[in-house]
């Protein structure tokens, strides 16, 4: 390994944590209450940050209230189950010495459920950066390039695993080396999206991704 600093950037659900079908079926019934009647609605939001949907598609502001408290209370119940072969993956970026990171559109409240849930994620990471500390959304590349600063990489010797459109998008826009998951989207809609498209993180070897 030559001596400048790599690292490693994963978007949180749906790359980490199982939960993209859960905030789908969410999306998809809270979105119709509140007049949101677009039927790709909850795919269209994918990596949007809380605050970005609000201000967009709900300026109500006791929707957005209403809103809020239903998204909190939805993620205080979820299990947050890790993805297989993750935990894995992690070990092989620690003993290369590669620096790691979550970019999430997710707030901090929803951080502390999935703490809770799963208190190994805590100190596993050497930075967490999230829709709460950014903003711009993605497509927007500003969580992966504040990531890469604090964890003291530079932007292009980075992985970004992502599986949403608008994040693969930002890891191009940041510099970095772009992993596409297909655990939300089709392997064929992401073609062109990524060096490299798998489809988790189970079997995954380090020497299997391309060179950064």
């Amino acid at each position: 390994m030559d001596n400048k600093q790599k690292g490693a950037l994963f978007d949180l659900d749906g790359v980490l944590i199982d939960s993209e079908t859960l905030y789908t079926r969410f999306w998809a019934e809270v979105g119709p209450r509140y007049g949101q009647t677009s039927p790709t609605f909850a795919l269209d939001i994918k990596g949007t940050t809380l605050t970005d949907i609000l201000t967009t598609y709900f300026p109500d502001p006791q929707h957005q209230r209403e809103i809020t408290d239903l998204v909190h209370e939805a993620e205080n119940h979820l299990e947050y189950p890790v993805f297989e072969g993750v935990k894995e993956f992690l070990d092989q970026l620690t003993q290369e010495g590669y620096r790691m990171a979550i970019v999430t559109s997710s707030d901090n409240t929803k951080m502390e459920y999935l703490f809770a849930r799963q208190p190994w994620m805590r100190n596993r990471f050497d930075a967490v950066i999230t829709g709460s500390m950014v903003r711009n959304s993605k497509p927007d590349p500003e969580g992966y390039l504040l990531a890469a600063e604090k964890i003291g990489c530079e932007p292009g010797n980075c992985y970004v695993f992502e599986d949403s459109f608008q994040g693969l998008e930002a890891g191009h826009r940041a510099g970095a080396t772009v992993i596409a998951l297909a655990t939300t989207n089709t392997r064929e809609s992401l073609h062109g999206k990524g060096s490299l498209i798998i489809d988790g993180f189970k079997g995954l070897e380090l020497s299997q991704l391309p060179k950064i």
